[in-house]
């Protein structure tokens, strides 16, 4: 069966001509001009695939993905005029596989679609959103699913961070993203391997989005607790070092 995609955009011309390239690669094609009518279409029918603009009327993209992936985990790539590299991190944050910006080439639109319904259809995605096996520094399980460095503990069964006993209270892209690094400890990830893992799709944007996240981890935990504890390895990378 061919796979199904809801396009949610309000400017017709983009929607007609997206529709027109998606129906050609042979796609079934559903549209909705309205976050309202999206949300009611995303949740009544089982789509392959959403394709999400993010400025719509009364309701809008981000609002719409946020009440949709509480009861559904349909793949959402969200379409966008703004370039900002925070809107982007909101999106990914909030949910979203994948975005691109507008004005985009229709090339590069297919690819993304077909990247993520590869990995949706494999279970990549449903598997890069449950928590890995914790390892220690020695590459062995930790204890109780517990990472430490100095004072800090991750929990992954909990769902929690705390440094001397304060909890800090991180995203699941943040906790996604210091845990891989507390397993992979005194191994320097680089941006490419840490958007992929972090996100769980063979990505295909920018990997400026791991910078933003470095830097809301630091300014919750280093800049909190005057530590240093995500090194940046200038040309490679990151990495948490044992000492």
């Amino acid at each position: 069966m061919e796979a199904c995609i809801l396009l949610v955009e309000d400017e017709e011309k983009l929607a007609r001509f997206v529709e027109l390239e998606l129906l050609h690669e042979g796609y079934e094609v559903d549209k909705a001009m309205d976050g309202r009518t999206a949300l009611n279409m995303a949740l009544e029918k089982d789509y392959s695939l959403i394709l999400l603009d993010i400025m719509l009327p009364e309701l809008s993209g981000m609002e719409v993905l946020r009440r949709l992936l509480k009861v559904k985990d349909t793949p959402v790539i969200l379409l966008t005029a703004r370039d900002a590299v925070m809107d982007k991190v909101s999106g990914l944050d909030a949910g979203a596989v994948d975005y691109i910006t507008k004005p985009f080439a229709i090339e590069e639109l297919l690819a993304r679609i077909r990247v993520a319904l590869k990995r949706y259809d494999s279970g990549a995605l449903k598997r890069a959103k449950e928590p890995a096996a914790a390892m220690d520094a020695a590459g062995v399980p930790a204890e109780e699913g517990v990472l430490r460095w100095k004072e800090l503990e991750l929990s992954v069964p909990k769902h929690s961070v705390t440094y001397a006993g304060h909890s800090i209270d991180l995203t699941n892209r943040e906790f996604m993203m210091l845990q891989i690094l507390l397993e992979n400890m005194d191994i320097v990830l680089s941006r490419d391997t840490l958007l992929e893992k972090v996100c769980g799709y063979e990505y295909l944007g920018e990997t400026n989005v791991i910078d933003v996240y470095v830097r809301y981890i630091r300014s919750k935990i280093d800049e909190v607790f005057d530590v240093h504890m995500i090194q940046t390895v200038r040309g490679v990378g990151y990495v948490i070092k044992s000492n």
